[in-house]
């Protein structure tokens, strides 16, 4: 079972994730966290974050990388950046598969699994949420990290974060065609995961009735 759960920035959707896969014993992969890790190796070579070519190269060479030095909004805004980038897509995308293929099926989140990574998902889930409403949640959440966290400038992150991801070249953010979307907004964690497990059981049960598994 490969789920794949897709959604802009601070929609809940790592949470969801991570919640799902302890729940079904399977390995997480936040998929954000491969063009964190690109942009942090990128600035810790002094290398600018639009080069393409230095990019590629940092992408390919990923290896083990220390999540804690790869949280802020500094480093979601260069995530964000790099990952526009189509061959740093390209570069990373095998890696993701193979997360995928893992014996048993795996959870992804991101921004492409259900449309480009893992097509044959099954269940896509899209987590969305209003923009307010994920404008705090990330404000929260950088307070909680002891970052200071100015609202109006989080939510001008996220807008801009948001632009740049659904209009770039390479694996815009959308739904997938067959995606169930989930929206956040008035949901809190444990009834975000509620919702998100009733529509992956309910997609296990089409497809045993189907035979598929």
């Amino acid at each position: 079972m490969i789920i794949a759960i897709d959604g802009p920035a601070a929609s809940g959707k790592g949470t969801l994730a991570r919640s799902l896969a302890r729940h079904f014993g399977l390995p997480h992969l936040d998929t954000g966290l491969l063009y964190r890790a690109t942009a942090r190796a990128l600035m810790d070579a002094g290398h600018a974050l639009s080069g393409k070519h230095e990019a590629v190269a940092a992408a390919r060479a990923l290896a083990g990388f220390d999540e804690n030095l790869l949280r802020g909004r500094e480093m979601a805004e260069a995530a964000s950046i790099v990952a526009a980038i189509p061959e740093v897509r390209a570069a990373l995308v095998e890696l993701q598969r193979g997360f995928a293929r893992r014996p048993g099926g795996a959870v992804l989140d991101g921004r492409d699994i259900g449309t480009v990574i893992c097509p044959e998902a099954c269940p896509k889930i899209f987590v969305t949420a209003s923009v307010e409403a994920r404008a705090t949640r990330r404000a929260l959440e950088l307070h909680a990290q002891g970052e200071k966290a100015d609202y109006a400038a989080v939510l001008a992150d996220i807008v801009r974060r948001d632009a740049r991801d659904k209009n770039r070249a390479a694996a815009p953010l959308m739904a997938a065609r067959d995606a169930i979307l989930l929206d956040t907004t008035t949901l809190d964690a444990e009834a975000a995961f509620k919702a998100a497990l009733a529509i992956v059981m309910a997609s296990a049960a089409r497809r045993a009735a189907d035979g598929r598994g």
